[in-house]
Order: C-alpha cells, then sequence, then structure tokens
C-alpha cells in the first residue's frame, strides 16, 4: 500500500483519486501529529462492507470457509451460468 503526506495529496487530490480507482489499490494518507486515513475506491470499501457482514456470524464464516475448501480440494461443480 502506497503512503503518501497531506500536503501530496493536496498538491495531487485528482491524480490520487483516480490512482486508488484504476490501480484497485489503497492508499494510506499521513498527517502530522494526527492519526492515518485510508483512500480507497467505493467499489473495494463496499466489497470489504460485505465481506465483514458475511464473515459477522460465526456460523455463516464456517460454513464459507468450509465451501472455499471444498473447492480448493477438488469438490463442486461448473455450471453455465443463465443470463
Amino acid at each position: 500500500m502506497d503512503t503518501i503526506t497531506y500536503t501530496e495529496l493536496h498538491g495531487d487530490l485528482l491524480g490520487t483519486i483516480n490512482q486508488v480507482c484504476e490501480d484497485r489499490a489503497p492508499v494510506t494518507i499521513t498527517r502530522q501529529d494526527e492519526q492515518a486515513v485510508v483512500l480507497v475506491s467505493l467499489d473495494d470499501y463496499r466489497a470489504l462492507e460485505e465481506t465483514a457482514y458475511l464473515l459477522r456470524s460465526p456460523k455463516n464464516a464456517k460454513r464459507l470457509i468450509d465451501a472455499v475448501l471444498e473447492l480448493d480440494a477438488g469438490g463442486g461443480q461448473e455450471r453455465e451460468l443463465i443470463e
């Protein structure tokens, strides 16, 4: 994750926003004597929120992890998507 200062961000806000959206990589913004913040695209933020929501329930988290492990072990069936 790239890190820039608030002053650097102020000098190229649009460029930094475009970089975050195009690269789909967050940027840490440091501030003098203040807590740092992270700039992330809205799509990535929504994905993080959805993941956190799905993993919030221990039962659902276990079900999802078990499903991933099953797929990694060669389980599951490939199907055509209905459009």
